[in-house]
């Protein structure tokens, strides 16, 4: 009995020493295995390459607090634990809090509210059940990440147009990762990446362009440009050259600066608008004659292997206009309907440009094609819908067309592209041609250009913000003042200066997907009562088999 009893003592204590010699070994090294099939929970090498680079504290707050319907407790659960995969891979310097933002007075909280918007912060409306009924509420399924002094902040929600709650959900905590790593990275990167809209050529004003230069300047610094002053130097200095819409031709000279920011290997985005339509003018003269601009970069374009067409995306897929439809006791009656020429976008393609994205709100959209260019790689990013048809241009639009109901066998037709990412080297636009007047101290360019990257979208439209009629305001870049909607236009125009001015590769993580493996309903209503006996009353059952067989097995032990 002695002996036995050492013995047991001595595995006792080899066990507890075993147990203290691996807390100590964990101190030391950090590991964790994933058996997730899509290895959810396993972060990219670009983020752990992030993260361990931190020699500063690093301060991430999270709005996300509070009492929320279940979907957006799920939000706030798996935005925790990727924050706390965060801090370990970051040598202690991450740390992280969750606030709750409604907390206090109701002055308070609207005065919170309306510091967290100035910080770029977006917020939702939620509709929650209480014992009175249905309550609103306002939630900031946002966060801000601090740095050395600077602040970026970084939103949670990714909402997209005829998705479900679950989709919706599903594609927000499947972002989480690309949208603090993205966030990271530019608030510890020194010089943040300069971004360049060219004016000169009737392009959006400074106004109609707010909301995209105020969401740039968190991670950019965004300004305007003019290609007939800029030096090559000044060119040298920008990442990515935005050119949005214009109105007036481009000279040569001005091209040759395109062309040898190209060939330098910056990045452009070109957001062109190739046939002269405005719903302004149809509300002044009824009608107006959609023709052709000369923009004089059809030539550039095609070597580059892209063509902006000219002509019209009527689409059934389309946003809402406001039409005056008569007058009552002398009150203008307004009422909403389709404008077939004010399509909306739904991005299909799985490329990390617009994958997940909102639909993208358009005006006077054309089509483009793409041609063959060796070198150069191309992807469709943008398509109409399946229900469109095309119009040709010069032609006559009027505002009367909406009180033609359209035919949807007129409307069949496969989904025309109007936006395409091109990547690769390409071919100089002036390659063997003498240098335009006007350019001196730049000899002549070289016949491909450096690895780049360009963005092509048949609509201008898209960069422009909506401004209120009472003081003059801009809304936000995608909201829809007449029906309230916000378009996925502000995050594309994220998505294309991330993937334009980054070299890293982070873009790619918006490829992480999160698989929905949800319960089909119709099995559910049809087999409720079977799997309720079987969840309830058949493990009640066996409990009571087994107390009774045991009851009888000590018994008849016992008995003997």
């Amino acid at each position: 009995m002695v002996s036995n009893k050492r013995k047991n003592l001595t595995y006792l204590a080899v066990f507890v020493a075993g147990i203290i010699v691996l807390n100590i070994l964990s101190s030391f090294f950090f590991t964790r295995i994933d058996f997730t099939s899509e290895k959810r929970y396993t972060l990219s090498d670009i983020t752990k390459k992030e993260l361990g680079e931190l020699d500063e504290s690093l301060q991430i707050t999270v709005y996300l607090e509070g009492e929320f319907p279940a979907g957006f407790k799920r939000l706030r659960n798996a935005t925790r634990d990727l924050l706390s995969d965060y801090r370990s891979y970051s040598n202690g310097n991450l740390r992280f809090d969750f606030v709750n933002p409604n907390q206090g007075t109701e002055e308070e909280q609207q005065q919170v509210y309306q510091e967290l918007v100035s910080k770029g912060l977006e917020p939702t409306n939620l509709s929650v059940k209480t014992e009175e009924g249905l309550s609103q509420k306002i939630v900031f399924p946002a966060a801000l990440v601090t740095y050395r002094g600077q602040q970026i902040p970084v939103s949670l929600f990714q909402n997209r147009i005829g998705a479900t709650p679950e989709e919706v959900l599903n594609n927000s905590i499947q972002n989480l990762e690309y949208a603090f790593t993205s966030a990271i990275r530019k608030v510890t990167r020194g010089g943040k990446p300069r971004v360049g809209f060219t004016e000169g050529h009737g392009e959006l004003s400074d106004l109609q362009l707010a909301d995209a230069l105020s969401s740039l300047q968190g991670g950019y610094e965004a300004g305007r440009v003019n290609l007939k002053d800029i030096p090559f130097a000044g060119l040298d200095k920008l990442k990515l050259l935005v050119v949005p819409k214009p109105d007036q031709p481009f000279t040569e000279a001005e091209k040759y600066k395109i062309d040898y920011f190209l060939m330098k290997g910056g990045s452009i985005f070109f957001a062109l608008d190739n046939v002269n339509a405005e719903l302004d003018s149809l509300r002044g003269m009824g009608s107006q004659l959609a023709f052709a601009k000369k923009l004089n970069l059809d030539d550039m374009l095609f070597r580059y292997g892209i063509r902006v067409n000219y002509d019209l995306v009527a689409d059934m897929n389309c946003a809402q206009i406001p039409i005056n439809v008569g007058n009552v006791s002398g009150q203008a009656q307004i009422q909403m309907v389709p404008w077939l020429f004010y399509p909306i976008f739904i991005p299909v393609s799985k490329h990390p440009l617009v994958k997940n994205l909102d639909g993208i709100k358009s005006e006077f959209a054309s089509t483009i094609d793409t041609i063959a260019i060796p070198g150069v790689r191309k992807q469709i990013i943008l398509s109409s819908s399946p229900f469109n048809r095309l119009l040709k241009v010069p032609n006559l639009i009027s505002l009367q067309m909406v009180e033609q109901e359209p035919d949807p066998r007129e409307f069949q037709s496969q989904p025309k592209p109007v936006g395409a990412l091109l990547e690769g080297t390409f071919p100089s636009n002036f390659s063997n041609r003498p240098v335009p007047e006007g350019i001196s101290g730049q000899g002549e360019l070289p016949g491909k250009s450096a690895p780049a990257k360009i963005v092509v979208v048949g609509d201008g439209d898209i960069l422009k913000n909506q401004i209120s009629t009472q003081d003059g305001s801009p809304f936000p870049l995608g909201y829809d003042r007449y029906t309230q909607q916000q378009y996925g236009n502000k995050n594309f125009l994220l998505n294309i200066a991330d993937f334009l001015t980054d070299d890293s590769g982070i873009i790619a993580l918006r490829n992480k997907e999160v698989k929905m493996r949800l319960l089909d309903r119709a099995r559910v209503r049809s087999e409720k009562l079977t799997w309720q006996f079987v969840n309830i009353v058949l493990p009640l059952f066996l409990l009571g088999a087994f107390a009774i067989a045991h009851h009888f097995y000590r018994k008849n032990k016992y008995a003997k």
